[in-house]
């Protein structure tokens, strides 16, 4: 149950979940980037969880948890809360064991994720705009009616479930040195550490949170699971304000480091996923990868307050693209973010005299640099405008951060005023 005492995992208990899930769950293959290795400056291999059956590495989880119910404990039928990928790995397994399933879901869930929930036959209902508050629903309906609550991550069988992932890695890459994964709730992280305590414990796991959904830091300084206040995060799959309790303890446990990322290192990896690996991931999917291409930003459980001067990761090093299943209206907008973030175009503004031929000759210096404009528009009303004066808006596409300066710096040699990214600047 969610709050069990907490022990190893041992060896036998993973290997009886594989068994469990052996012609259910998919190998995942393993795939090199020699692109995403020289941008992280280690060997990097990405463990395909994305083209796992029911898009993520969740359906291995869910299914060892049910497939372990009693009889009597299915006839009642089962109940569960997520984002989208718990919740289709939950409607899959109900599916294939014959089990009813009614899953709670945010009102604001990615609509691909409800209707792929309800087809493989689940009851869905949309409730809470947090995965906590979903969750918090999901409980009392489980108290109330007596179906039992699939956790997403906080149950021993969930983690044995995610931790098959670790054999398959070692099946795959015997000489693996480091593992780079998702942190939301923390089952994935937990299963992954437990097996490679039990297997290889020579392996360094490394668990990765969105910095606006960071519950683990906290909670590694408290030596307890704490609550953070989430804020707004492309990462909606590891979106999660508190760790669970057995997840927690065996990160705690097994000394796991936890790095954070930013909005912008989130883009920029799936971006780089998509363009360099031919993957489409969700964005918490390509959390490992953002911190692989990030700064280090380290919390140590021996120091928690330490946040910087992590340790390089030693090779090789396996990254879990954890998930795939991506609404393609916030695929468009992670991607423009991502272009944006990696500097693949830039907005900006143009102070001009509104008169005939002033925006010509402006886009004429846009020109001669190779940008090309996206979007464009005017504004005449702003009252910092001088009579005769307009703002022009515009988005324009480059080849880079460096070819961007060039294009602000050709703007403003030819005397125009130029606001970019919100700072203002003259020739």
């Amino acid at each position: 149950m969610t709050g069990e005492a907490v022990h190893d995992l041992t060896l036998d208990e993973l290997r009886a979940a594989a068994r469990l899930l052996d012609g259910v769950a998919t190998g995942t293959p393993v795939q090199s980037s020699r692109a995403i290795s020289a941008a992280a400056g280690v060997e990097v291999l990405l463990k395909c969880e994305n083209l796992q059956r029911a898009g993520s590495f969740k359906v291995r989880g869910a299914y060892v948890r049910m497939a372990r119910l009693s009889d009597a404990e299915k006839s009642r039928g089962v109940i569960a809360a997520s984002a989208g990928n718990h919740a289709q790995g939950v409607a899959l397994a109900a599916g294939l064991l014959g089990i009813r399933a009614i899953v709670y879901m945010p009102v604001d869930a990615a609509l691909p994720k409800v209707a792929a929930t309800r087809q493989y036959g689940a009851e869905v209902r949309l409730v809470g705009s947090t995965v906590d508050e979903t969750l918090a629903a999901a409980h009392s309906e489980s108290r109330r009616t007596g179906a039992v609550l699939i956790h997403p991550f906080d149950h021993r069988d969930i983690v044995a479930g995610q931790g098959t992932i670790a054999l398959e890695i070692l099946d795959q890459v015997p000489d693996v040195a480091t593992v780079v994964a998702p942190l939301g709730g923390g089952g994935l992280v937990a299963g992954l550490a437990a097996a490679f305590a039990a297997t290889a414990p020579h392996v360094r796991v490394v668990g990765v949170q969105a910095e606006r959904a960071a519950a683990f830091p906290g909670s590694l300084a408290a030596g307890r699971p704490t609550s953070v206040r989430l804020r707004s995060t492309m990462a909606d799959g590891i979106a999660v304000g508190t760790p669970g309790v057995v997840p927690f303890a065996l990160l705690e446990r097994y000394g796991v480091e936890v790095r954070t990322v930013s909005e912008d290192e989130l883009s920029r990896a799936l971006l780089m996923v998509a363009e360099r690996a031919k993957l489409l991931v969700e964005p918490a999917g390509a959390a490992g990868v953002a911190a692989l291409l990030a700064a280090p930003r380290v919390v140590d459980v021996a120091d928690p307050a330490r946040s910087a001067g992590a340790q390089p990761l030693e090779g090789p090093v396996v990254v879990v693209l954890s998930g795939g299943n991506v609404d393609p209206l916030v695929l468009l907008r992670v991607v423009r973010h991502g272009l944006a973030a990696a500097g693949r175009y830039v907005q900006l503004q143009v102070l001009l005299d509104d008169r005939p031929g002033a925006l010509s000759r402006m886009l004429e210096s846009i020109a001669t640099t190779g940008g090309n404009v996206m979007h464009i528009d005017h504004d005449r009303t702003d009252v910092g405008l001088a009579i005769g004066e307009t703002w022009v808006r515009m988005q324009v596409e480059t080849k880079g951060p460096e070819h961007c300066d060039e294009l602000v710096a050709k703007l403003r040699a030819d005397g125009y005023r130029v606001e970019l990214s919100g700072r203002s600047s003259s020739a």
